[in-house]
């Protein structure tokens, strides 16, 4: 009963009222409990969470401390790959599909125009091209990179020819091993720069 005894001798020498009737021994019970929460609240509990500290270098632009090491969507070393480290042998650093087969696709066919180039999708899409000899056809490409490994099934072709009759533009059958071509020339491309990234 000490408590009871204190907040009497505080209430005593405080004994003010409010415009509400209220006195202020009647409050005090209700600063106490502050006190004490606020004192609560100081105290390191450990609920088993990991420490982290800051990082103590900071970029411009940073708007709060950076905590563990800094990550990117373009994966470890950027979207061309470190330049410290050599490719592993499967050619897969840097973007979301094999490297080797990605810069081999573009490679050989850097004479259409390009529409579209998705690195992380493994998509490439060309517009129509027209050949100088042949005006009244032209031909577009799409290559497909399908997979990390540099292997036969990981690459898929499609091709597709129209002809230009009386002004307009028809779709024409492609030859049936014009797919399977392109997509040799593109793996022995990836081939040889893969025997070339190893000297």
């Amino acid at each position: 009963m000490p408590v009871r005894r204190l907040m009497s001798k505080l209430g005593k020498a405080v004994n003010m009222k409010f415009y509400s009737g209220f006195q202020a021994k009647r409050l005090l019970p209700l600063g106490l409990l502050a006190v004490f929460g606020v004192a609560l609240a100081g105290c390191n509990f450990d609920l088993g969470g990991e420490e982290k500290y800051p990082n103590q270098t900071r970029l411009p632009g940073d708007n709060g401390p950076t905590y563990g090491d800094r990550q990117t969507i373009l994966g470890e070393g950027g979207l061309f790959g470190d330049s410290t480290k050599k490719d592993d042998a499967a050619g897969t650093s840097g973007i979301g599909v094999n490297n080797l087969l990605w810069r081999a696709s573009l490679d050989t066919i850097s004479f259409m125009p390009l529409v579209s180039a998705d690195p992380f999708g493994g998509v490439i899409i060309t517009d129509w091209y027209t050949p100088p000899a042949t005006p009244d056809e032209r031909f577009k490409v799409n290559v497909y990179i399908l997979g990390r490994a540099l292997r036969a099934d990981g690459l898929r072709a499609s091709v597709f020819r129209q002809q230009n009759q009386g002004g307009q533009w028809i779709d024409a059958p492609v030859a049936l091993n014009t797919a399977t071509d392109l997509e040799n020339s593109i793996l022995t491309k990836a081939r040889e720069l893969r025997a070339a990234s190893k000297q």
